[in-house]
């Protein structure tokens, strides 16, 4: 996809928009208003999209919905969010067709006055994203934070950005498909096995790579030097590069933890930012997700006084390992956002306590190997739900004491109550996507959250 002129007129032209997504929305909305006659394609039903509350913006000309994606011909450009594959047929027409061709993100990046923190990964990008923009509060600044992060659209932000202003996104692998622009600021929290039925694993990898792929002398790369994978992405690397680590000092610029402290270097002088323990995230991955952030901070100028404070308050985000409440002696965990198996067994690490699983979803053929090990050294029991359910169960079979099968979330939730005792931990960390029952991890952790308030004595915890 080429870049797009700053000042290209779009008045009177023909755009198509796939879908009505937030992001086919925030295209819509874009275009509409620079005078475009706009045409959204969207292959679910008006009633999936209602339930979605999905609604076309004021102006656009035409939504066509639950049917396959329009031909682009006919149309002077189309435009895609990142639902929509590279390799699914429309886009090949449109190819075939020479019918330019243009992603919200790429969009964002071609129109951006001012430079962009990118910060892309397998795991940990929205943990990272969110704690970068809360150090640029901290240093005084009012980040524009978005991307695959935020529920709002980016070009409609646009108007509010000036050369001067700090914009922080979380850039997704579907995202990096279209781009042929990077950020100024490109982190890779790290790069590890996930969503093979989107991708093969050298396509993967190589979206991840994207993010670096158009960057210039001036710019600077921030890698993970503990991934196998992303730190092989140094050969990317066009300008200034940092790298972090929680094993130990790292050569060069950067971030990493050695005796229990985070420090930071940006030049020749290291600093010490704040002792491990004024982290209150759990486990070793969120560990990783801070001094990955202080490294992007450093990158970006913030001081380390903005990192320590901004960390020491950092809860996390939402449907990430959340503390739901106390209920039958046990401490219930949200942590919808485990939808490969990498990130369930990254959860189970984070608990002492035993854990009563709930796994389930719609799977990605991805390795169990590695999930087998931690439920025998985590688990008393483990629940599995929904279309991948039988999978996970027969993979399962035998790793913890107990292994039982359940149709749903709520009937997961339901065994768990007769499973749990007190000092336990209940984990929902499915290692699947949510789209065999909700249409979002979001949802699906809201669901969870709702069952677990509704139980008798429910506490909070504070």
């Amino acid at each position: 996809m080429s870049a797009i002129p700053r000042q290209f007129d779009f008045s009177g032209k023909r755009v198509l928009v796939y879908t009505l997504g937030i992001e086919g929305r925030d295209l819509a909305r874009w275009f509409v208003g620079q005078g475009a006659e706009v045409t959204i394609s969207d292959t679910r039903t008006e009633e999936q999209l209602a339930t979605a509350g999905a609604t076309a913006p004021e102006g656009v000309a035409r939504v066509v919905c639950g049917q396959p994606l329009l031909e682009a011909g006919g149309f002077d450009l189309l435009a895609t969010g990142q639902s929509v594959l590279r390799h699914d047929p429309a886009m090949g027409r449109a190819r075939s067709a020479g019918v330019p061709r243009i992603s919200q993100m790429q969009l964002f990046l071609d129109l951006c006055p001012a430079p962009v923190v990118g910060i892309t990964g397998s795991s940990g990008k929205s943990t990272t994203t969110a704690l970068v923009g809360k150090i640029a509060e901290k240093a005084g600044l009012k980040p524009i934070i978005g991307g695959n992060l935020a529920d709002i659209g980016l070009l409609g932000q646009l108007a509010a950005i000036t050369p001067d202003s700090t914009v922080i996104l979380e850039i997704s692998h579907t995202q990096l498909q279209y781009t042929g622009r990077s950020p100024h600021i490109a982190a890779v929290t790290n790069v590890t096995p996930n969503h093979l039925d989107q991708f093969s694993w050298d396509e993967y990898v190589g979206l991840k790579r994207n993010i670096l792929s158009h960057q210039h002398a001036a710019d600077i790369a921030v890698l993970n030097a503990d991934d196998h994978t992303s730190r092989q992405f140094v050969t990317e690397v066009k300008g200034r590069l940092f790298r972090t680590s929680i094993v130990g000092e790292v050569a060069g610029d950067g971030a990493w933890q050695e005796a229990d402290r985070i420090h930071v270097r940006a030049g020749k002088r290291a600093h010490a930012v704040m002792p491990r323990a004024a982290i209150r995230l759990r486990g070793e991955h969120n560990l990783a997700n801070v001094v990955m952030a202080c490294g992007i901070a450093a990158a970006a100028g913030f001081p380390e006084s903005a990192m320590a404070e901004a960390t020491a308050a950092f809860a996390g985000v939402p449907h990430r390992l959340e503390i739901v409440g106390r209920a039958l002696g046990a401490t219930w965990v949200n942590d919808s956002i485990a939808t490969s198996p990498e990130r369930t067994i990254a959860g189970l690490n984070s608990f002492s306590e035993p854990v009563v699983l709930l796994l389930g979803g719609r799977e990605k053929r991805l390795p169990l190997d590695g999930l087998q090990k931690s439920v025998r050294e985590r688990c008393r029991s483990v629940i599995c739900f929904g279309e991948s359910g039988p999978v996970f169960e027969e993979a399962l079979r035998g790793c913890a004491p107990t292994t039982t099968l359940v149709a749903t979330l709520a009937d997961a939730v339901a065994r768990a109550t007769e499973a749990v005792e007190a000092g336990d931990a209940v984990l929902l960390s499915p290692a699947g996507t949510s789209f065999d029952a909700y249409p979002s991890f979001e949802v699906r952790g809201q669901a969870f959250r709702d069952l677990v308030w509704s139980m008798q004595g429910f506490e909070e915890v504070h």
